[in-house]
Parts: structure tokens; C-alpha cells; sequence
């Protein structure tokens, strides 16, 4: 079973950075694209940003130019460096990632981390 473990969310006024990461663990697995989603409460999940396991990125209108996804290979994880937060931002951040195991394919989320951009 694969597990993702969130760190970094906070408190942060308007302008500030952030970064939030993402470490997966478990069984024998292979990890393919890996997502932050962010959520406020009463609305859908939606994506922030992906990246797949060749390092190709894409990002949602509202972050782009601000925030910066990435990942590392050997250590299983993926971060979100987040500049010039803005309080629009503010929502519970999740980690997302997708992969094999040897009992077939995977969708793991992690347990999410608040991000608050004060004004």
C-alpha cells in the first residue's frame, strides 16, 4: 500500500512563499504523475499542478508564473514552491500521485495542509 505524507503548509502574509512536500512510502510501487489539488471548503478539489515521472509539467491559469512544481525521483517525493501568494490561495493543498504496483495500478491522496495568505 503507498502512502503520501504532506509537509510545509502554514500562515503567510500576501506576497510571501511557501513550499509544501510530498514524500510517498510503501511496498514496492512506481510512481508516474504526480499533483497538488487544493480545496476550499464547499467547492470541488481542483488541480494546481502535475507532473509526470519525465519531469513535463503543467499548471492551472490562476498559478502560473507563481508557483513551481517538482520532484525527486530517488527520494519519492514532489514539492510545490509557491511565490507571491496571494490570499485567493488560501485552501487546503493535496498531494496526489499516481503509479503501479505489482497488484496493479494506484491513485494515493495525502492528507492535505492548510495554506492561509493573510491580506
Amino acid at each position: 500500500q503507498v502512502q503520501l505524507v504532506e509537509s510545509g503548509g502554514g500562515l503567510v502574509q500576501a506576497g510571501g512563499s511557501l513550499t509544501l512536500s510530498c514524500a510517498a512510502s510503501g511496498s514496492t510501487f512506481t510512481l508516474n504523475s504526480m499533483s497538488w489539488f487544493r480545496q476550499v471548503p464547499g467547492n470541488e478539489r481542483d488541480s494546481v499542478a502535475v507532473i509526470t515521472s519525465i519531469g513535463t509539467t503543467n499548471y492551472a491559469d490562476s498559478v502560473k508564473g507563481r508557483f513551481t512544481i517538482s520532484r525527486d525521483n530517488t527520494k519519492n517525493s514532489v514539492y510545490l514552491q509557491m511565490d507571491n501568494l496571494k490570499p485567493g490561495d488560501t485552501a487546503v493543498y493535496y498531494c496526489n500521485a499516481r503509479g503501479l504496483t505489482p497488484r496493479g495500478p494506484f491513485t494515493v491522496w495525502g492528507q492535505g495542509t492548510q495554506v492561509t495568505v493573510s491580506s
